[in-house]
């Protein structure tokens, strides 16, 4: 395959290779390929939903066959990140099924991946099996119609890496809210985090006369309310996480008396966010703050089963891509769209920042240096400004798209603009067509303050806004 060169390559990373990039280069092989095939993957989740991808590789004799075990393997991956599953079906490439079975297994370098969608998310084994194409199970995906529901006295919530926030919501209207610092990642005691959120819950409250439903938005997986993997909680022990932590948002709704009480994923209520706030549907919403979080709206205006994942999505092709120190795998949407990210091109921008910095710290100190002027900043900035244009590029190939909102502690400030500003300059450059049909946008102040808490409150429906206060 011809080198892949970006027309807009991150000042502070020459050797990035953006995985839209890398595919059209793949694309137009097999185009050129008479005797290239048909390559099918199903996914299944537990619930009975399934997700289908159809796309075409070379010919098994092709002189550069070994390219489609990187391709076949990069799009497993998104793919399981993007939408779900725990059953695999591979048709079309027997040898592809067989690589892809070996790569995602207890052994493979995809063990991380094989224990987490299996296990971990659906509570399943994780399995991928050869088929044919006829036997493939039917796509079938139903819609999450939640969210919108704004009367009532409501709390909303967030927690995230860095901080928690909550806000008390009258009818839609944020009266009070507040952020808190708070460390979570690795601490080993349960109640560091129980009681962290409880406070959180009980501060809001103190502002409304009673409390009608609380909503909640937090990075990780949920299903049912019920916690399944979330970087959150990685200093608890699996068995204390599955006495303490799995339950964790049903034992607090039973703390307060009953009341409706719905948690998502942070990226899914921060696209609900943005539709709500446009007034339209078909949003990736894209939240660059501790991690990276990601979320959709379909065009229909409900979210999706899938989970959404970017941040374990691969980004960048290239071997020796920076490491997520979680999952171990390599060029994957957290260390380019999140303040790791800022902290990683700190170190390549000559700022010489302590190397004990914590990371949160690390992007106060870029942000301030951006508000001076300091051009090493600037570069910092215009890098991931590149990384998230070719990473939309990307994400366009697999989602329908009007609108992509994107938020979170990296685009606070000046340097927010910057990496914007470069972001469209990438896709107008390199992928025309998307800049033509989608519009990218940051929330606007009010937005950032008030319009996570008040989708996170609009998430319970409630039988009848009248009620007694909940107890604390």
């Amino acid at each position: 395959m011809p080198k892949i060169t970006p027309f807009l390559q991150p000042p502070l990373d020459p050797d990035f290779v953006p995985a839209a990039l890398w595919n059209r280069g793949y694309a137009k092989m097999v185009s050129e390929d008479p005797g290239h095939r048909v390559l099918e993957v199903a996914l299944e989740r537990p619930d009975g939903g399934c997700s289908r991808h159809t796309s075409r590789i070379l010919s098994a004799t092709h002189p550069r066959a070994e390219l489609s075990f990187r391709y076949a393997e990069r799009l497993l991956k998104f793919l399981l990140w993007q939408k779900g599953g725990c059953t695999v079906h591979i048709a079309g490439a027997p040898e592809i099924a067989a690589y892809l079975a070996g790569v995602y297994s207890p052994t493979g370098e995809r063990s991380f991946d094989y224990a987490f969608m299996g296990e971990k998310v659906y509570r399943r084994p994780f399995t991928i099996r050869l088929a044919i194409s006829e036997d493939l199970p039917e796509e079938g995906d139903t819609g999450l119609p939640v969210g919108r529901h704004l009367g009532g006295c409501r709390i909303g919530f967030d927690i995230g890496g860095s901080d928690r926030k909550a806000a008390a919501v009258i009818d839609g209207k944020v009266v009070f809210s507040e952020e808190t610092r708070w460390d979570p990642y690795f601490q080993t005691d349960p109640s560091y985090h129980i009681e962290g959120i409880h406070d959180s819950l009980v501060r809001a409250a103190a502002h409304l006369p009673r409390v009608d439903a609380i909503g909640g938005s937090a990075a990780g997986i949920y299903v049912n309310n019920e916690v399944r993997v979330a970087s959150l909680f990685r200093g608890i022990s699996p068995e204390v996480f599955e006495r303490e932590i799995r339950h964790l948002f049903l034992n607090l709704r039973q703390r307060w008396n009953g009341v409706p009480f719905d948690v998502a994923n942070d990226g899914e209520v921060a696209a609900l966010a943005g539709s709500m706030s446009l007034g339209d549907n078909a949003v990736l919403g894209i939240s660059m703050g501790t991690s990276q979080a990601g979320g959709y709206v379909r065009p229909s205006g409900d979210i999706t089963p899938w989970l959404n994942e970017l941040a374990f999505a691969p980004v960048d092709y290239r071997a020796d891509a920076p490491r997520d120190e979680w999952s171990g795998d390599a060029g994957c949407g957290v260390q380019y769209l999140s303040q790791q990210a800022v902290s990683r091109l700190a170190d390549k921008s000559g700022m010489n920042l302590p190397a004990t910095m914590p990371a949160a710290d690390r992007l106060v100190a870029v942000q301030k240096a951006m508000e001076s002027g300091d051009p090493r900043a600037e570069l910092i900035y215009d890098s991931v400004g590149s990384y998230l244009g070719y990473a939309i590029g990307h994400y366009a190939d697999f989602y329908d798209l009007k609108h992509v909102l994107v938020m979170g502690r990296v685009t606070s400030g000046p340097g927010g603009e910057r990496l914007l500003l470069r972001t469209r300059e990438v896709l107008a450059a390199d992928f025309p067509a998307v800049a033509s049909r989608i519009v990218i946008r940051m929330p606007d102040e009010k937005d950032k303050r008030h319009g996570q808490a008040i989708a996170a409150a609009s998430l319970p429906s409630l039988p009848s806004v009248a009620g007694g206060r909940a107890g604390r």
